[in-house]
């Protein structure tokens, strides 16, 4: 946002707002002129005349815009010295003309007006029946290189749907011309700040600065407050005074003294560009019954200052004085500038207009808060014991007690739980049981989108009975290679007497053997293609023949000459105990059975046979370097050195070194001394074999896993209870997160479990909706349906001492609506003096006529207090509805 705390002093046309009220307000240019002349005021503006800005305008592009939720409407601005030399007369036909005032001057126009009003001295457009409303818009402005000319944009993103449309109409200069005369000086201020920029890189973009202006309109009805229509919240303009949030009636002593009366709250929160993020959560605290009676009453007391952690108060003072503004009498909408401002000083990730997460920041808000308001001045050294034993109400209560002696505040008392960490090693069974405080309760969404993982695989036979077939199953996302040959068994009917090898296939080349039974599946990646090999199951493991095809191809790489390249999927068969050229070739035509042609004039078999060359001896897969050099056939080698009249040869390559082959002869003895058993021979096909047989599946087998661009997946929906007992599971830790092992003196993957101690009277409850893996990003939009009146948590409480209440009522709801790339944040909270919910929508407050709409798969972060008694969200009565004293 461009305030005028931001920016410095320049000697602008006309004056800037000053330190107490930094807005600008746009209003009919004929409604300032009246009170410039009437009341004496002295500024010179700077006439500006705008015309449509260039671009791309095509109607698939803004029907694409629409479709993205960032539909972007723009003008240019150019100053029109001529409208200084002839002043247009006041509400010319076929002209819209505004003024941008500051809030100084804007007050003395609208004071001026009231008072015309009340003499009926002067024909003033301000009627005793009109009413005005008051409408923040935000703008993006540009100054274009080289050229005096602003670029500004208005975003739907960056307003309500109705002021978007508001602000199009009021300034796009479509199709009537649309003149502005800045009083207020910011687009001085925006045109100095690019000059005095050093054009180090005269490529880089024109930067953008927001703009929020709040336009004064004196031609619709009242909105009615906080009661009108979701997206025309208006801030009404009465008899009250307008400066600085401040309002009648209220005692907002800034130092913390205690405030006599409150109103309603439901006063919305302007959108600062990008901050309905911190609006939601603000709106979800700033309507919890403990920290309303806290933060209005004589809260100043228990600053702490002293504490290094904290921000000497400042959060503090700076979160009592918004709370005491959302509950002020008669209040209205405001910018929480100031509050946006100082908890970015504690967290400066908050710094800027980037769109953050709510969760996040309430996170850091309430740690602020709390370091702020912490009671204990001089924290003491504590050392947690092992337990050694000792009962676990012992060993909590000792936890708990060294944590309240360093950490003792009004945010510790409502918001603070405990919980037990169990620990086990795998291998020593050493137990570590620790007792842990928690602010929130993060619960994992137990959706088969994180959950599960379908993966398709293609599966061969290796006798030639059956032709390629893919299958798709679906898997645990934590699962082991195990868990994927399970699975793949189990779909494919696999025999008893059969086992399958799976490998990762890459350029006609088995890269990779899935073989070791703990390897985890996340290291598959989704465009990987997998084949799996149904092979006879022996517990000796005979050995294999890996059949990789290749025929002569050209290619630009080599200028058009022919070579040797692999194709398809290789090939699998056992090996039988003696090997011999023949053998292996009678494997091939084997497992080639699926794919032979039909063709009625096929040759005979033996057409396709090698010639044999009178070799006799042993050929060995693990070659020496002398024998490689004397009989391999290089990989570049032409055409006419290596193909006979058959269809196809044999060569016998090894895996570690790939280019030196050694060709087999029919009659030649071949020995397996590779220790992984496996006999890796290349088939180079000739075109007359390669008419024989159909390859074309060789070359299309499917990815693991094929995204569907714009697929809907079905609506998922679990209980909140089932949320709970997925925190609560046992699992094993992650590989990154291995326990240090105090029996062991090593670190080991030890298996972990959360179980609920104690609760605190506010639960906060955090979804997790957004899960990051290394090569992906996702937001779950599964539907959780949660309680509202009763969340009966008793039987998850460890704890059986305390004879505590564990039911809970939901009083509000943090949501986020889209997706990773963007969304939008709302809250829903319940009102108890009305005995109604309502939406926050940024500015904006709408009653909701059921109970149940509450319930979306938007809901974020969930907010439930204690039931005390017999009391529920109908019968307890808080500030809303009482007088401090």
């Amino acid at each position: 946002m461009l305030a005028a705390s931001d920016a410095p002093s320049t000697s602008s046309p006309g004056p800037v707002a000053g330190d107490d009220d930094d807005r600008v307000f746009l209003v009919q240019h004929r409604w300032w002129k009246e009170a410039q002349e009437g009341a004496g005021i002295d500024a010179q503006g700077v006439p500006y005349a705008s015309t449509p800005a260039g671009g791309p305008t095509s109607y698939g592009m803004k029907v694409l815009s629409l479709i993205m939720n960032d539909y972007t409407a723009a003008f240019t601005l150019r100053k029109a010295d001529d409208l200084a030399i002839q002043p247009e007369a006041p509400g010319k036909a076929g002209v819209r003309s505004y003024a941008l005032v500051a809030a100084d001057l804007f007050e003395k126009a609208r004071i001026w007006h009231l008072d015309s009003l009340k003499s009926n001295s002067k024909n003033v457009l301000l009627t005793e029946e009109a009413s005005v409303n008051i409408y923040p818009i935000m703008l993006r402005v540009s100054v274009s290189r080289g050229t005096n000319a602003l670029t500004v944009k208005i975003s739907k993103k960056d307003n309500s749907a109705e002021n978007f449309k508001r602000a199009n109409k009021i300034l796009v200069p479509d199709p009537e011309p649309v003149h502005i005369w800045d009083f207020s000086g910011r687009t001085t201020f925006i045109l100095m700040n690019e000059w005095n920029r050093i054009p180090q890189d005269p490529r880089s973009s024109d930067q953008e600065m927001p703009l929020e202006i709040q336009f004064y309109d004196i031609s619709e009805p009242t909105a009615n407050g906080a009661s009108g229509k979701k997206d025309e919240l208006a801030l009404t303009m009465g008899s009250s005074a307008l400066s600085n949030g401040s309002m009648m009636d209220m005692d907002l002593d800034s130092s913390g003294g205690i405030c006599k009366q409150v109103g309603s709250g439901l006063i919305g929160l302007d959108n600062l560009g990008n901050t309905c993020f911190m609006n939601s959560a603000v709106q979800c605290l700033a309507h919890t019954s403990k920290l309303v009676d806290y933060f209005l009453g004589d809260y100043h007391k228990e600053i702490n200052t002293y504490n290094p952690l904290g921000m000497k108060g400042e959060l503090a003072y700076s979160f009592g004085d918004l709370l005491r503004k959302i509950w002020a009498i008669d209040g209205t909408s405001f910018p929480p500038r100031q509050f946006k401002a100082r908890l970015a000083r504690f967290a400066p990730q908050f710094n800027g207009f980037n769109q953050h997460d709510s969760q996040e920041l309430l996170a850091f808000l309430l740690d602020g808060l709390h370091e702020d308001l912490n009671r204990v001045k001089c924290k003491p050294y504590s050392e947690a014991k092992d337990a050694d034993g000792r009962p676990d109400e012992e060993v909590a209560d000792e936890y708990w007690g060294n944590h309240l002696a360093r950490n003792d505040s009004i945010i510790v008392d409502t918001c603070q739980g405990q919980y037990k960490s169990t620990l086990v090693c795998p291998l020593c069974k050493k137990v570590s049981i620790t007792f842990d405080p928690f602010m929130y309760l993060s619960l994992p969404l137990p959706s088969t989108a994180t959950t599960t993982r379908t993966m398709t695989v293609t599966v061969f036979s290796t006798d030639g009975t059956t032709g390629p077939c893919p299958y798709t199953v679906n898997v645990t996302q934590s699962g082991y290679t195990k868990t994927l040959i399970d699975a793949l068994s189990n779909a494919c009917s696999l025999r008893d007497d059969e086992r399958l090898l799976v490998a990762e296939v890459y350029n006609g080349s088995l890269i990779r053997y899935l073989e070791e039974p703990s390897e985890v599946i996340s290291l598959i990646r989704d465009g990987d293609r997998l084949v799996a090999y149904r092979l006879p199951k022996d517990s000796e493991d005979p050995p294999i023949v890996v059949f990789k095809n290749e025929r002569m191809e050209s290619s630009l790489s080599s200028f058009g000459r022919k070579s040797w390249k692999n194709f398809g999927t290789p090939l699998v068969s056992n090996l039988p105990d003696t090997i011999n050229g023949r053998t292996i070739y009678d494997l091939f035509l084997k497992v080639l059975t699926p794919f032979r042609a039909l063709k009625d004039d096929m040759s005979d078999v033996d057409q396709i046979t090698g010639k044999s060359s009178p070799v006799n001896g042993t050929s060995d897969i693990e070659m020496s370097s002398d024998a490689a050099e004397c009989s391999s056939i290089n990989n570049n080698a032409g055409e006419d050195d290596i193909m006979t009249e058959g269809g196809m040869e044999f060569f016998l390559n090894s895996e570690r070194f790939p280019n030196p082959r050694m060709k087999i002869e029919m009659d030649q003895t071949v020995t397996v001394s590779n220790p992984k058993k496996r006999l890796l021979v290349s088939v180079s096909w000739q075109d007359n074999g390669l008419k024989q047989y159909n390859l074309d599946s060789l070359d299309s087998l499917p990815e693991v896993f094929k995204a569907v661009l714009f697929a809907r997946r079905p609506q998922e929906t679990c209980s909140l209870y089932a949320c709970l007992e997925a925190f609560i599971k046992e699992e094993p830790l992650g590989p990154e997160d291995m326990w240090y092992c105090p029996g062991c003196k090593e670190h080991r993957q030890a298996s972990k479990k959360l179980d609920l101690w104690r609760l605190p009277e506010i639960l906060i409850i955090h979804l997790k909706r957004f899960s990051y893996s290394r090569y992906t990003k996702n937001k779950l939009d599964t539907f959780v349906d949660f309680p509202i009146h009763d969340l009966d948590l008793s039987r998850y409480i460890r704890d059986r001492s305390r004879q505590m209440l564990n039911h809970y009522q939901l009083y509000a709801v943090s949501n986020h609506y889209g997706g990773m790339g963007g969304g939008h944040y709302t809250a829903y909270v319940y009102h108890e003096g009305k005995k109604k919910w309502y939406d926050f929508d940024d500015r904006c407050v709408q009653g909701l006529e059921k109970e149940d709409s509450i319930k979306t798969s938007a809901a974020y972060v969930l907010f439930y207090r204690r039931v005390q008694g017999g009391s529920s969200l109908d019968t307890e009565t808080t500030t809303t509805t009482t007088t401090i004293v």
